[in-house]
């Protein structure tokens, strides 16, 4: 049973392999390069929602083709935290994976794309694989908003802040894993490691480095856990 990780970019791919030591071995699939480590396959899927939910469809697509269907896809990666929930080095898992920017401005302000009366904003993972998740690697459950553009100041922190009460990090690929999965019928979870806080843009800050070492750490201790939720929902399906 293998499990579908996917990221941004390389950085954050190499970094959830390295929890497994060795070099991974490499699978070449239509639209993407699979990295095989653990009970994991990563991609590096690109930046932005449109490139993960790409990305997560052919690769979702080849292993349905293959009759190696995965049993689960993570969207994982660094991501910036809300201040003071999730700082610098800390980690997250996605309660609800929330597209925060899919709708339409109004005179009266931002209305969201379910809103307009189509669509949907919002996808939520299953609440027992976030509960084991979050108990082996200490993430802070939340909600995790998926941004096309990166938030830089202070008064578009305190807007997101008011319409997702909820919310944890920010990152620019989740919803777009989150929305190709469901149409494979396969959960989705969310996992990032906090690179810098979500505010007025300070590179100076970032903590790239640490978020990376700190997404490796949580993917060593998630692998377990992972392999034995799909095991026992694969077990629970069939029973049904």
């Amino acid at each position: 049973m293998r499990v579908l990780v996917v990221t941004a970019v390389p950085a954050e791919r190499d970094a959830v392999t390295r929890a497994f030591g060795d070099g991974p071995r490499i699978r070449e699939v239509p639209g993407a390069e699979l990295h095989l480590a653990g009970p994991f396959d990563v991609l590096a899927g690109g930046a932005g929602p449109a490139a993960a939910a790409a990305a997560t469809a052919f690769a979702l697509a080849a292993a349905s083709a293959a009759s190696t269907p995965y049993t689960a896809v993570v969207s994982a990666g660094i991501g910036g935290g809300f201040a003071p929930a999730a700082p610098v080095g800390s980690l997250v898992v996605a309660t609800g994976i929330v597209a925060a920017d899919l709708g339409a401005e109004t005179p009266d302000g931002f209305v969201p794309v379910t809103g307009l009366g189509f669509g949907r904003d919002s996808f939520l993972p299953p609440e027992a694989l976030v509960r084991d998740v979050a108990e082996a690697t200490g993430a802070l459950p939340g909600t995790v908003l998926t941004v096309s553009t990166v938030t830089g100041s202070a008064a578009r922190t305190a807007e997101l802040l008011a319409a997702h009460p909820g919310a944890v990090a920010e990152a620019m690929e989740g919803f777009g894993v989150a929305e190709a999965a469901a149409r494979f019928g396969v959960p989705a979870l969310e996992l990032r490691a906090v690179s810098n806080a979500v505010g007025p843009r300070d590179r100076a800050a970032w903590r790239i480095g640490d978020a990376l070492a700190a997404l490796t750490e949580a993917f060593g201790k998630t692998a377990p856990v992972v392999e034995s939720w799909t095991r026992h929902d694969r077990i629970d399906r069939h029973r049904d």
